[in-house]
């Protein structure tokens, strides 16, 4: 019987027929599983009573992705650009570590399986392709990347500044030893985190820091606002398609890469 690779490569990489809505939940809620039962696996009250139903389903659920894989790469029209792709790289990810397990074997290297066996934690990445929404917030990320990076230049001159006058006020006598140290005192007020393993003693110490502190509050709504103007300017522009990603203009009814409808609140945004 001769597969039909367009009809497959269809329902794998799009979600607009009804095979491919369901193949898109199937494999949402096994890479949800899969992630739970990596997660009840690092219990240590858990693993030791369920490790073998724990290494059976983790190599389900591995032989699983890697035959979702094999069908990704052989319906691909570039198979290529698909494997060398962030998705090819992220589904590769996901399954092997349990295979370099095998490789990786003695007391030795336990330590080094433990840190492959982290990597499973990329399967999570790949819950994103199933929200269209994270296609328009990666966009408007995009857009406001320039804006961001120039806000996030601002603040490391703050910090580097604020954190000398700290050293110069305070000295190495009341825990600013060194400028680094008084950065990383800095950073850690003006994101209002302060763990306390560094204190202001002086009266104008105290001052400076309730000033960074109070500048941390104005400082988070900077970027939040930044993000919401371009995810507001994206909508204004058409929107993207929510199935491929794909920008829209305002007088597109359809998307010019997939063909899928474009839905009425995109155009009217």
């Amino acid at each position: 019987m001769k597969i039909d690779k367009e009809r497959l490569y269809r329902i794998i990489f799009y979600s607009d027929t009804k095979r491919g809505r369901n193949f898109d939940i199937l494999l949402m809620w096994c890479i949800l599983s899969s992630i739970l039962i990596a997660v009840l696996d690092s219990l240590p009250d858990i693993h030791p009573v369920l490790d073998v139903a724990f290494d059976i389903f983790e190599w389900f659920f591995t032989i699983l992705f890697t035959v979702e894989y094999a069908i990704r790469v052989y319906v691909s029209k570039r198979p290529y650009r698909y494997i060398f792709s962030f998705w090819g790289v992220v589904d590769i990810l996901a399954i092997l570590p349990t295979y370099l397990s095998l490789v990786f074997y003695g007391y030795q290297y336990l330590l080094v399986v433990r840190v492959l066996r982290l990597l499973r934690v990329f399967r999570i990445l790949r819950l994103m392709r199933f929200y269209s929404e994270a296609l328009f917030l990666m966009r408007a990320l995009r857009s406001s990347f320039y804006k961001i990076g120039i806000f996030l230049s601002t603040m490391i001159a703050f910090v580097v500044i604020l954190g000398s006058i700290m050293y110069v006020v305070e000295g190495g006598t009341n825990g600013f030893t060194s400028i680094p140290q008084s950065i990383y005192w800095a950073i850690i007020t003006i994101t209002t985190v302060g763990y306390g393993d560094v204190v202001p003693v002086t009266v104008v110490g105290k001052i400076i820091s309730s000033l960074i502190m109070l500048m941390g509050y104005a400082i988070i709504a900077v970027p939040t606002g930044i993000l919401t103007y371009e995810m507001s300017r994206t909508s204004e522009r058409g929107g993207i398609c929510e199935n491929c990603g794909n920008k829209l203009r305002d007088t597109d009814r359809f998307c010019s890469r997939c063909g899928v409808p474009a839905k009425s609140e995109d155009k009217n945004s």
